[in-house]
């Protein structure tokens, strides 16, 4: 206990400054952080403090919050929820690993919610999680103390939590108001990642999320101007949506098309890659790419630290489910036409049609398909895809391979999504 008792009072003169504890709260700001706080909550700053027995995680805010903290495991991380703040940190405030941080990444995860996601080097305990007024010339200061602990330890703790505390479900983007019995083939546009989860980054710095969000705006306006269907996306910010709220935004409308956007990335010790590719659903994947791809999909839903909500077996069901349907012919004959529509406008992956087990196309009523648009690892490839003209031939392009796909439908009237 005294040891604990000393490192702690280390971390609140290094860490968190010498007015961290004691001190009486003034009603004075800096200058700078009130004029922060009149915009809204704000993150300024972060610093990490310990070792690999205690550590101290702080960041620096305009004004006093309300947070939740919880472990998860597999992979090992910290989850803190807070409400929807603007985070102002510095450059390579990210880039600190210190004690039991690995690594954190913060965003927004739905519409008044925000999240920071601790990754930790293994099991730990969150012994404290709090918010200290602002106080003299200091902020007000988020500060969550782990302390190392033992797997079976952690998981004991785990089975005593009755009701861990969760974020509410996140509600994807509305569609906008159309006439009552509005005939018309509704679209769900699903850009990819958003909010804590960036996905992948190129090493210029744009991130994938802001990329294929860009993008799906694009193609979202390419489509209502033919006046021929109706448009829903899942995200039309930067917000989190977990890969199964993306299925049941599109089940739940009755989507005849879900058409999921991406952007990849290699490892340079890979190799190098290029090119769009066009991805269907299938328990066995096309390749090792094919498989990696999804791996990493389902890896990035995990650890922005939200639980699967689906049972182990709901996959290898709803892959049984649509082999005896129609739905994976409908979204293999929408794949061969879209690619017969982007070889003419966009540079395609030698292996333009490929196939995995892609979490967020496993509607089992609703043809999906998944496009990567290209790869930011790759420069040339980076250059079209931050390229407006090219987001604008792209989508012309993807717009066409929906008419011809609905064409013979809305020509007899079938517009349900399996018809």
């Amino acid at each position: 206990m005294l040891r604990r008792m000393t490192i702690v009072s280390a971390f609140a003169a290094v860490v968190l400054g010498p007015s961290a504890y004691g001190a009486e709260q003034t009603g004075t700001l800096p200058p700078q952080v009130q004029a922060a706080a009149e915009s809204g909550p704000a993150a300024t700053d972060v610093r990490v403090g310990g070792d690999d027995k205690m550590t101290r995680f702080v960041v620096d805010l305009t004004q006093k919050i309300d947070v939740t903290a919880f472990a998860l495991a597999d992979p090992y991380r910290v989850v803190v929820d807070l409400p929807q703040i603007a985070f102002r940190l510095p450059p390579k405030a990210a880039d600190q690993a210190r004690g039991l941080v690995k690594a954190f990444r913060y965003g927004v995860i739905m519409q008044g919610g925000s999240r920071i996601v601790i990754d930790t080097k293994g099991p730990v305990r969150v012994d404290k999680a709090f918010v200290l007024d602002a106080a003299g010339d200091q902020p007000a200061r988020l500060v969550v103390d782990l302390s190392v602990t033992d797997r079976d330890s952690f998981l004991r703790a785990a089975s005593l939590e009755t009701r861990a505390p969760r974020s509410p479900p996140v509600k994807p983007g509305e569609i906008a108001s159309k006439p009552a019995g509005d005939p018309r083939p509704l679209i769900v546009l699903d850009p990819g990642h958003g909010g804590i989860d960036n996905g992948a980054k190129a090493a210029s710095g744009e991130l994938e999320k802001d990329v294929v969000l860009q993008f799906a705006q694009t193609l979202r306006a390419r489509l209502e101007a033919t006046g021929k269907y109706q448009i829903a996306m899942t995200r039309s910010d930067d917000t989190f949506i977990a890969l199964a709220e993306r299925v049941r935004f599109a089940r739940a409308h009755s989507a005849a098309l879900f058409v999921s956007i991406h952007a990849d990335a290699i490892p340079k010790s890979e190799g190098q890659a290029e090119g769009a590719t066009v991805y269907t659903l299938s328990e066995n994947a096309s390749d090792a790419e094919a498989a990696r791809l999804a791996e990493a999909e389902h890896k990035a839903d995990v650890s922005a630290g939200v639980e699967l909500t689906a049972e182990p077996g709901d996959v290898a069901n709803i892959l049984v489910d649509l082999a005896q349907r129609e739905t994976k012919t409908y979204s293999g004959q929408f794949a061969r036409t879209l690619v017969g529509e982007l070889k003419n406008t966009a540079r395609l992956h030698k292996n333009p049609m490929k196939a995995a087990g892609f979490k967020v196309l496993t509607a089992p009523d609703v043809p999906s398909v998944l496009v990567e648009l290209g790869y930011m690892s790759t420069k040339d490839d980076l250059k079209l895809l931050t390229s407006t003209a090219w987001q604008a031939k792209t989508a012309t392009a993807l717009a066409q391979a929906v008419d011809t796909y609905f064409a013979p439908r809305l020509a007899r009237g079938a517009v349900g999504a399996n018809r």
